[in-house]
């Protein structure tokens, strides 16, 4: 109901960003644009609201997902012309501080984890493992470069070096936005902020990787005052099966191992 006359006390909308970002997330939750895309709308289309918060907490990703997430944040921000604050919990690290970067501030836990700007492969060697095991493979390609960083034959010193050009090309989109975004607040030099590097949330402060430290509720208040209102915006629940058997499928298992090896990178 409208009562007129009525105070009406600030609105904030509070949206969770937590877990590894991937195209696919696993059962146990994640961060891709399928996933957090309607969240975002559902969030910037409340009415009366003074501001968005994302609280972050995400060791990275899919450079992809990262850069898709970060894109719809900034453009419904343009236009419901809103302010985006990003809180980060436990961490902002490589895609997480991807899209940190798409809000207009950020705020961190003097222990949060932020930064990790760069770019990672990682794979298996298996040279000889299917000889010894008995085991014939047999690959046929139209495309000299189609088995590229084949697991199953010796690392070529060609694939090593396009692999080398490819995460080149995608740490320069990463610095890019970062430079974009945040270039007038950070105070060191790139050699030092690009790097894969990360840091806790005081020296993120003093670096301008992150404006100041404290939480969503505490600067939720800070900023508009003890009446102001958090609402909290998140997703449908998983269905029931999902809930009870998080672990259901192999897949499962892998994405939630490839998410303990993310974090495990951080030292968490």
């Amino acid at each position: 109901m409208n009562i007129p006359f009525l105070p009406r006390h600030p609105r904030v909308a509070v949206v969770r960003l937590s877990g590894a970002i991937a195209a696919r997330p696993g059962f146990a939750g994640g961060i891709s644009l399928a996933t957090t895309g309607p969240v975002l709308d559902r969030a910037f289309a409340l009415k009366r609201l003074a501001a968005v918060f994302l609280v972050i907490n995400s060791p990275g990703g899919s450079p992809v997902q990262s850069s898709l997430v970060a894109g719809r944040i900034r453009r419904l921000a343009e236009e419901k012309k809103l302010p985006v604050i990003a809180c980060v919990e436990d961490a902002a690290a490589s895609g997480g501080y991807w899209i940190a970067c798409a809000a207009d501030e950020i705020i961190a836990d003097p222990s949060s984890i932020l930064g990790s700007i760069g770019v990672i492969a990682a794979g298996f060697g298996f040279t000889g493992a299917l000889e010894r095991l008995g085991v014939e493979r047999r690959l046929r390609t139209a495309g000299t470069e189609k088995s590229f960083w084949d697991p199953f034959r010796p690392e070529a010193p060609a694939d090593a070096a396009r692999l080398d050009t490819l995460l080149e090309d995608l740490h320069g989109e990463f610095r890019a936005w970062v430079t974009a975004r945040r270039g007038a607040t950070l105070k060191a030099p790139p050699e030092e902020i690009f790097t894969g590097r990360f840091w806790p949330g005081r020296r993120a402060v003093e670096l301008g990787l992150a404006d100041r430290l404290g939480d969503a509720a505490g600067e939720a208040k800070r900023r508009f005052g003890d009446k102001v209102r958090l609402v909290q915006v998140g997703g449908p629940r998983p269905p029931l099966l999902r809930r009870l058997l998080p672990g259901l499928s192999a897949e499962a298992v892998l994405a939630a191992v490839e998410e303990r090896a993310a974090w495990a990178r951080l030292g968490l």
